[in-house]
């Protein structure tokens, strides 16, 4: 019988814990939304289908390559389409799919929630930072 060290067994757990985390949708999906462009994308989407020009503009701290990156995870989940249309240049848009449609009442009702407690979370910020300086 083999017997393991303290550490292998914490490599151990956490490697089971990461596992099954990969396997949670929950997780799965609140990893995706977690990403720092998501939410602004979809946001644009919302009102309607968008050229790539036009979603670097409005979000113009995203790098082009982020942009297209985040867009491509986002056609890969099925919140997202993109379409080229046959003309010179190639017009490319994006739009949200009907799955994607589905989630912005979920991220209207966390907005919503964000907006209406963002004075209670600073407040226990500061008393938390205060505490630790003081």
């Amino acid at each position: 019988m083999a017997i393991s060290s303290a550490d292998e067994r914490r490599a151990s757990a956490r490697s089971a814990y990461l596992m099954s985390m990969a396997s949670c949708p929950t997780h799965r999906v609140l990893d995706r939304l977690g990403d720092r462009w998501v939410s602004l994308i979809l946001k644009e989407l919302a009102d309607g289908p968008r050229r790539h020009g036009e979603l670097a503009r409005v979000i113009a701290g995203a790098t082009q390559k982020m942009l297209t990156q985040t867009l491509r995870a986002l056609q890969r989940d099925g919140l997202v389409a993109r379409s080229v249309t046959d003309s010179v240049p190639p017009r490319v848009e994006y739009r949200l799919t009907p799955l994607g449609e589905s989630l912005l009442p979920v991220m209207a009702m966390v907005a919503e929630w964000a907006e209406r407690h963002i004075g209670d979370i600073n407040t226990a910020r500061a008393t938390y930072d205060s505490a630790l300086s003081g």
